[in-house]
């Protein structure tokens, strides 16, 4: 083997041990933490500044960015969390990201602590053998912590003495184009290892090693700043508009805060040069970490007073598909009560119609492949009407709007309930449509379900009851009988008992249905 295949070797090697250490140890970190992280930052987000805090601190302690903006994107989509109250976490997860560098630059480079990490290795791994709960879970993370520091040794010392890829003749920093080039290799390394901790830790390594110099470590930094974008746009494909939106927030926050980096990086090597020149040639790690924490410091510091901007700049970038009531709904609802009502009475009515069209597409067989996403962003946007409905409180609404907003719940509460029916119970669905001895119900349920549609489009709610009542009174009355006819037929040989089995839990799902189509326009016409 050429000994530049066996460095390459070497260097992949001592990165999958830092991956794998990394992963270990947020996963360790994580289960110690339990839920007091993921109430931290839902609790702690009431303005920009502690969410930015939270943020910070949440990827300090996990020592990962990626956990926090993957799980704040999730919040966001499930409706727990408001796109503008989602920014300050991510902004602050951006300077909790540089943690891990000083990490690496002070412990694993400065103080070599790798003769170390065998042994706490091996009390990780006892731990987690041998311990119970808590005990196991911080062996994982005292696991991981000693792979992260085993595997930056490899790192350097396989890079030690070697240009690697990154040879000086080849990305001159010195240079416009140098820079932009490094940049990109910056970012392709993030994009790749799915970890921008790993790209700094590997250049960390590199510049102890004398692989690299600083200027070119410097570029590489702004680089794998942006590259740690693709995780938070990979966690919001397929999600609501407030969770694109959030992942759209993060690229554009941390392109413009590379872009300030890009443009004071020749300042900040020539502020060394004149004023600390003994830093930049001794402690380059040092003055690597020290840059990588400023411009995303500076960068906060700078966009976090104008978020409310920032959002409406996102919200144009990123526009509401069509008049998608949903998606109009502002993260605060507004002071006057009849209208935060009346906005939330137009959202679900408008999700109610969405949900009945899905449906009756589902009972006349003409389901498409976009199916599950449909009701994967319905299910967004029944989390986010509840957010909003929690919001709007009975204390400062007179009675009249107190009973509307209970009846919005009520009718909210059975929307969920039968989106669960279409999502958590397909084969039920598929049952109803494939059963001959239920085509009479079934088509009894379509034709209600495509009367309800213009009925709910107009607010024509005692119609709708009436047909929903009539409906769901039949599919009661028709469940005793149809048990015994089932039965009798498996009693019998015609049928074997897992089918009749699916054959009842199909009738009950019918029942339900037209249950919660009855409930859910009861109380929606209470609002008249």
């Amino acid at each position: 083997m050429t000994s530049a295949g066996g460095v390459l070797l070497n260097a992949a090697g001592g990165l999958g041990l830092f991956l794998l250490g990394m992963a270990l140890m947020t996963e360790g970190l994580r289960s110690l933490a339990g839920g007091r992280l993921r109430q931290g930052l839902l609790r702690f987000t009431r303005s920009p500044w502690s969410g930015a805090f939270s943020g910070a601190l949440t990827t300090a302690l996990l020592q990962s960015s990626s956990a926090t903006t993957v799980a704040t994107v999730g919040f966001v989509s499930a409706g727990l969390l408001s796109f503008q109250a989602s920014l300050g976490i991510i902004f602050g997860a951006n300077i909790g990201s540089t943690g891990l560098g000083w990490l690496v630059a002070l412990l694993g480079i400065k103080l070599n602590l790798s003769q170390l990490m065998l042994p706490l290795l091996l009390v990780g791994a006892a731990l987690r053998l041998l311990g119970r709960g808590r005990q196991a879970q911080l062996g994982i993370a005292l696991a991981g912590f000693a792979l992260l520091f085993t595997g930056i040794a490899a790192l350097q010392q396989a890079m030690a003495g070697q240009g690697l890829l990154l040879d000086p003749s080849r990305f001159d920093a010195g240079t416009l184009i140098g820079r932009l080039q490094l940049v990109l290799l910056g970012l392709l390394t993030t994009v790749i290892t799915q970890s921008s901790g790993a790209g700094v830790a590997t250049t960390l390594a590199a510049l102890g090693a004398g692989a690299i110099a600083l200027p070119q470590g410097l570029a590489l930094v702004i680089g794998m700043d942006v590259g740690t974008t693709i995780t938070a746009i990979l966690a919001a494909l397929g999600g609501s508009l407030s969770a694109r939106r959030t992942a759209a927030g993060h690229v554009v926050f941390n392109l413009l805060t590379a872009g300030l980096a890009f443009t004071v990086l020749p300042l900040y090597l020539g502020a060394l040069e004149q004023w600390w020149p003994a830093l930049g040639r001794h402690d380059p790690e040092f003055a690597l970490t020290l840059f990588h924490t400023g411009f995303n410091v500076t960068g906060v510091l700078l966009v976090l007073p104008f978020t409310l901007p920032f959002a409406n700049l996102i919200r144009r970038l990123l526009p509401a598909d069509g008049d998608r009531t949903v998606d109009a709904l502002a993260d605060t609802p507004p002071e006057d009560a009849d209208t935060a009502v009346s906005q939330a009475e137009a959202a679900i009515n408008q999700t109610f119609v969405t949900l009945l069209n899905l449906l009756r597409g589902a009972l006349a067989e003409r389901s498409s492949r976009r199916q599950p996403r449909t009701l994967h962003v319905l299910q967004a946007d029944l989390d986010r009407l509840e957010l909003y409905l929690d919001q709007i409180h009975l204390g400062g609404l007179s009675e009249p709007l107190g009973r509307q907003l209970v009846h919005l719940l009520h009718g909210l509460d059975h929307l969920q309930r039968l989106h669960e029916r279409c999502e958590e119970e397909p084969e039920r669905l598929r049952t109803v449509v494939g059963s001959a001895s239920l085509a009479d119900e079934r088509q009894a349920l379509q034709h209600l379900v495509e009367r309800l549609i213009p009925l709910t489009l107009e607010r024509q709610w005692q119609l709708s009851a009436a047909a929903t009542q009539g409906c769901a009174r039949r599919f009661a009355q028709r469940l005793d009988p149809y048990r015994d006819e089932v039965l009798a037929r498996v009693a019998a040989g015609d049928l074997d008992v897992d089918g009749g089995t699916a054959r009842l839990e199909a009738m009950r799902w019918l029942r339900r249905v037209s249950e919660h189509l009855e409930r859910i326009s009861s109380h929606l016409g209470q609002q008249e």
